[in-house]
């Protein structure tokens, strides 16, 4: 018997342990190499970790449990020959060349799981079972577990959807007073200890604007389509965003600046964290050096992040050293806010969403679609001239594209690249 020992990886520099968030697989089950086997989550972001070896696996921490970089979070037994045949949920996760997948479904030669006892797991979602359930208003209390002692899996959540539950059934009051208690992810209260040590320790302020977004959308539909077929992504508005800030932040150096001690440091570059929502939550990739990108080439990076992210294989140095944030609420909704710095940066622009409203324009009234701004700031370093100003110096350039450029004789399609 070859036993392998599996220990946590370090994830990152300062992360000095983990949490499991879910187990992939069961205690006893054959595991292939770089087979996905657990979940793991840090104060930064969330992990998965492959199988070292191929062989049976035995579990040595259970879910919820914080484990120490390089501690032996489970056993692995490479000595094991692998089972004659496998279950069909497994058959996509083989990696090995001579292990066939069956051509058709082999529903019949894979029994269900079996509920081994009663136990505090039966009927309880995972985590990431009770996030996809609470997403898409599933009832869990209605799906029947087939993980470890009855737990309900993630799979068992997109089983039950698929067998027709309805979101308007589900998402209504089950006529009970039951409660429900869920553990917070080590990355969820590490977002919540940070946002509020930002309250206390920051003198944070807000600075609203206003803006005209039909230059921006008039641009972009005369060039979106050439526009995409030359780059391959799609126009959007976060990359005017962003190329304005950048201008902007190179005009106010103090809004691109941050404490540390008694010290102000200022940088001589842009790296700007794009606010994304995913599975696990907010996250802030960063996009580097954008002050020196065109607008595709914000676009393609937004776009690489935050398929990353969404896919929850973003790398821990793709969500650090930012200098400035934008987080963009009006994708849900939002018409104003307040939105909350993201230490130890400075500053933070909020967007909104657009709405059709009356406003003068040369003496008359007009419908145009307006965007509310916001700028939190630090006003210890950061003063109301300097925020205003980067505030209004971002309005101009959004309401007036050519100006991000200088020179050119199109101007409009120099700034597009095209």
């Amino acid at each position: 018997m070859s036993i392998l020992e599996m220990k946590v990886p370090s994830p990152g520099e300062s992360i000095s342990e983990v949490e499991i968030a879910e187990w992939l697989v069961s205690d006893g089950d054959y595991v292939f190499k770089d087979q996905a086997i657990a979940e793991v989550d840090s104060d930064k972001a969330t992990l998965e970790l492959p199988a070292e070896e191929s062989g049976i696996i035995t579990l040595k921490a259970d879910v919820g449990d914080a484990v120490a970089v390089g501690a032996v979070v489970c056993l692995i037994d490479t000595s094991a020959e692998p089972p004659a045949e496998l279950p069909e949920d497994k058959v996509a996760e083989v990696k090995k060349e001579e292990v066939v997948p069956s051509p058709t479904p082999a529903k019949t030669e894979a029994p269900a799981k079996e509920v081994k006892k009663e136990s505090y797991a039966s009927g309880t979602p995972s985590i990431a079972a009770a996030k996809v359930a609470s997403e898409n208003g599933v009832p869990v209390q209605k799906i029947q577990g087939t993980g470890k002692d009855g737990r309900i899996t993630k799979q068992d959540v997109l089983a039950a959807m698929a067998g027709g539950f309805e979101a308007a059934s589900a998402q209504g009051w089950g006529g009970t007073r039951e409660t429900t208690s869920n553990k917070m992810s080590m990355l969820r209260r590490k977002i919540a200890s940070r946002l509020v040590s930002v309250k206390n320790e920051t003198a944070m302020l807000t600075t609203f604007n206003e803006v005209d977004m039909k230059p921006i959308m008039d641009l972009r539909n005369r060039y979106k389509d050439k526009f995409k077929e030359v780059h391959g992504v799609n126009l959007g508005f976060m990359s005017f965003f962003t190329k304005a800030c950048t201008e902007a932040l190179n005009l106010y150096p103090q809004v691109n600046s941050m404490i540390e001690d008694d010290h102000m440091i200022s940088h001589n570059y842009a790296d700007i964290g794009i606010a994304v929502s995913s599975p696990k939550g907010l996250m802030v990739p960063v996009v580097r050096n954008a002050e020196q990108m065109s607008l595709f080439e914000i676009e393609a990076e937004i776009k690489r992040l935050a398929i990353k992210a969404r896919d929850g294989k973003i790398a821990i140095e793709e969500m650090t050293g930012g200098t400035f944030t934008i987080t963009n609420g009006g994708v849900f909704g939002s018409m104003l806010s307040t939105p909350i710095i993201n230490p130890p940066q400075s500053a933070i622009l909020g967007m909104h969403n657009i709405v059709e409203r009356p406003v003068a324009i040369d003496g008359k009234v007009e419908i145009r679609p307006i965007m509310y701004l916001a700028l939190s700031y630090d006003h210890r370093i950061i003063d109301g001239k300097e925020s205003v100003s980067f505030l209004v110096k971002v309005k101009e350039m959004l309401e007036n594209p050519v100006k991000m450029v200088f020179g050119g004789k199109d101007p409009e399609e120099v700034l597009l690249n095209l």
